[in-house]
């Protein structure tokens, strides 16, 4: 393999978007639609699939990581592409948390209307939002993020061995009664967007990549890919509705059970 491959690129105020951070949030978007199909039609179609036990447990907590993961390297590049703009950068910070707190409350809203006793309070989105804030004081620690995250993981592990607390369940206190759609607590989630916020310190110091990297984002069919990471927060709002439509249209689901 060549030298050249490995030398850092030219480091820019505003470095456009690298297209391998979309591609591999659009790679979680795919997984997570996989898990989702196979969700649905566990639920609404009686299928024997166990989704949230074993292999299927795994392979969705797998998906939340990838996507947390990118989540933590987002908010290094969002930071180091505004430079020293910092009103614009604080407005971009306000502008996305608006979004994710919109689209959170959304499902929360929406499922609350499906079924009261699964309803969404801290789902992935929830997560995303919260852990975003509380790291933004953390980017400019780098890759001294790592201890944190792993204090972060271990109090995670203590809290789940605790008595849970109705009103701290988020936090990692959960009732041993609790359910939910989806539900990912702060403790120990949250160590991996520290992960990331760690990779994203040490891979693009500066704003610029640490190694050159090929111009793959107009190959197909990683294009398709990475406009699905581009458009993840949208596509995650209406996939769901799009993916029981079309089983329910296949005639994989049990409308009696849908509709319920």
């Amino acid at each position: 393999m060549s030298g050249h491959f490995f030398r850092a690129e030219p480091v820019t105020a505003k470095q456009t978007r690298f297209w391998e951070v979309d591609l591999l949030r659009g790679f979680a978007f795919i997984l997570m639609v996989i898990y989702h199909g196979a969700f649905d039609l566990a639920v609404f179609g009686g299928w024997p699939i166990g989704v949230t036990s074993g292999a299927w447990r795994a392979f969705a907590d797998f998906i939340a990581s990838l996507f947390l993961f990118v989540s933590g390297v987002s908010l290094v590049l969002a930071r180091s592409r505004a430079g020293q703009d910092t009103r614009s950068y604080w407005w971009q910070v306000l502008r996305r948390s608006s979004r994710l707190a919109a689209a959170a409350a959304l499902v929360t809203i929406v499922t609350w209307v499906i079924s009261p006793r699964d309803v969404v309070l801290f789902g992935i989105l929830h997560l995303i939002l919260l852990s975003s804030l509380v790291a933004l004081p953390l980017l400019r620690l780098g890759l001294w993020n790592l201890p944190i995250a792993a204090v972060a993981w271990l109090l995670g592990l203590l809290l789940a061995r605790l008595p849970g607390n109705p009103w701290l369940f988020w936090v990692g206190l959960v009732p041993a009664d609790y359910r939910s759609f989806d539900f990912r607590p702060f403790l120990p989630w949250f160590a991996v967007v520290l992960l990331g916020v760690s990779a994203g310190s040490w891979l693009y110091s500066g704003g610029g990549r640490r190694w050159a990297f090929p111009s793959w984002e107009r190959l197909f069919p990683i294009s398709i890919v990475i406009w699905l990471g581009r458009h993840s927060l949208m596509l995650y709002l209406i996939h769901q509705p799009v993916l029981v439509v079309l089983l329910a249209v296949l005639g994989l689901l049990d409308v009696g059970r849908l509709i319920g």
